[in-house]
Order: C-alpha cells, then sequence, then structure tokens
C-alpha cells in the first residue's frame, strides 16, 4: 500500500472539499471531506467502509431507517449496504472515509485468529466506540501520510481487531506463542531483522516471516518485550543512523534517503519530535566546531 494517487476537489462557493488517496493494488481507498451543499444520492460500496465523523454531523438512511453520525461517531456499511448522506448541521460535516476491500479485511481477522474467517457484518450502521475511531483516524493519517509499509500493516492490523468488536461474526481469541520464552525469542528474532535492515521498506508479513508466527502474534511479542511496535522501533534505528551521518557532516536529504525515511521532510518531522531540534540544527552543532 505504498504508492498511491490523491485526487483533490473543491466547491469553493458552498466551502465543500475533499481528497481521494488510492493504493496503488486497490485494496483500500480513503477520502477526507468537509460537505455543506453536496447531498449523496442512494448507493453502495462493494468494500467494507468506515466513515469517521470529525465534525458537524451526518445524516443518512439504512437498512430502512434515518441514521446520524455526529463528531466522534463512526459508520460501518458493509458491502452492498445502499445509503444516502448530507449534513445534519447548518455549517456542514467533516468526515474521514475507509474503504477496504472485503478479502483484505477477512484476511487481516483470521490472521488475528488463526483459521478462516467468514465476512464480518456489521450489525449497526453508527457506532460510538472512542477507541475505533482513533484507530481508524491514525489509520487514515498513516495511508495518506509518508508512514513506512510495516506501519500502515500494523495500523489497519489495529483497526480491524477494535472494528471486529461490533462485527455479527464473533471475533475468536488469536493464535499464542506458547510460552514466554517463544514469545521473547520471536521478539528477539524480529529485533535482529529491524537492525540488519532498518532502512529496507519491511512489511508486516517480513515481520511475521522472521518471528514464525502469525503477524498479529509477532506484533504483539515484539510491542511486549521492547514497549515498541516494529514500526516505532525500526523508526528509532532510522533516526540514530541519521544522527551518526548528520554528526559526519553528511547533507540532510541524502541522509533522509540512506536512512530509509520517505524525504527530508519526513526525516525532519520526526527528528524534531523526537530530539527537540531539526536535523540542519543538530548537523551545525558539529560543524560549528571546526
Amino acid at each position: 500500500m505504498s504508492a498511491h494517487s490523491v485526487v483533490r476537489m473543491s466547491r469553493e462557493d458552498l466551502g465543500d472539499w475533499a481528497t481521494y488517496w488510492r493504493s496503488a493494488d486497490g485494496q483500500v481507498e480513503t477520502m477526507h471531506a468537509h460537505f455543506r451543499g453536496h447531498v449523496y444520492h442512494r448507493h453502495s460500496h462493494e468494500t467494507y467502509s468506515f466513515g469517521l465523523t470529525e465534525t458537524g454531523a451526518q445524516a443518512f438512511t439504512c437498512r430502512g431507517a434515518g441514521r446520524v453520525s455526529a463528531a466522534g461517531m463512526v459508520m460501518a456499511f458493509n458491502p452492498d449496504d445502499p445509503h444516502d448522506g448530507h449534513t445534519a448541521t447548518p455549517d456542514g460535516f467533516t468526515y474521514r472515509m475507509i474503504h477496504v476491500r472485503p478479502a483484505l479485511l477477512t484476511d487481516a481477522l483470521a490472521d488475528m485468529t488463526g483459521c478462516a474467517a467468514g465476512p464480518p457484518l456489521f450489525t449497526e450502521p453508527v457506532i460510538t466506540d472512542p477507541a475505533l475511531s482513533a484507530a481508524l483516524r491514525r489509520l487514515h493519517v498513516s495511508l495518506t501520510g509518508p508512514a513506512s509499509a510495516l506501519e500502515r500493516a500494523e495500523r489497519l492490523t489495529a483497526a480491524v481487531g477494535i472494528a471486529a468488536r461490533h462485527a455479527a461474526t464473533p471475533r475468536r481469541p488469536g493464535p499464542a506463542l506458547r510460552t514466554g520464552r517463544d514469545r521473547a525469542a520471536a521478539a528477539d528474532r524480529v529485533r535482529a531483522y529491524l537492525h540488519d535492515s532498518y532502512a529496507a521498506q519491511a512489511t508486516l508479513a517480513d515481520v511475521a516471516s522472521v518471528a514464525g508466527c502469525s503477524r498479529f502474534a509477532a506484533y504483539r511479542a515484539f510491542r511486549a518485550r521492547y514497549g515498541l511496535s516494529p514500526s516505532e522501533y525500526q523508526r528509532q534505528l532510522r533516526l540514530r543512523a541519521a544522527r551518526q551521518a548528520l554528526a559526519s557532516g553528511a547533507a540532510v536529504a541524502d541522509v533522509a534517503a540512506a536512512a530509509g525515511f520517505a524525504d527530508q521532510a519526513h526525516l525532519t518531522r520526526w527528528f524534531r519530535r523526537c530530539y527537540g531540534i531539526t536535523p540542519g540544527a543538530y548537523r551545525g552543532a558539529g560543524l560549528s566546531l571546526n
């Protein structure tokens, strides 16, 4: 899901705007929009669709009844669920929508449970769950921003796991590594892999292969042992490598590319978040001593 395309549309007279993103493989699509004048005609999607309302409220009909999704609520549509939509407030509404192909969602659930998963039909079109709202927002931001493939896969897995709580198909406990020693060993293998290839565009499937267990089990084992997700740990390794290169006087843009960041801005954002200064300032501190 690393490559993507983005389209932005707007109707300035009404204050309406929309940004659309689609993964290269077509498995996930997202939309971030604000609508005051736009009215959705009744339609459906072939995907599972999750809409997080950020401001205002959207009114719609679905499954024979009127519904309202206000700020903080989540709309959950099953494949081929007919619905319409329009603003329920004078100032309109802002929302983030994520469309997920059914096979991708059921595959993620199967990975968590260790067995084949049937379609998880969501019984309620509007869900109030702060944890799900937060997980969907994090997923949306990672998909449309410069996040790594590993981080995107982790956030998709996390969001699907929380959404599954609201599905008609019950979620069974996932497969666990048998002992604490097994979990520690799996986490250590992942750690060694990340150290050896911190700049590589690793996926959660790569991590699972190294760990010798499911993606979900590998993620949980690593986080339990090291306190960070694999993608967060990988980012720390990239930042440490960047610090070393910058201290030697390497150009910031070159350092960003060599360390595995999407671009110089991506490195700068995370460098400042973690160290309180920009990469350029860190590089200049050393050069000023010469």
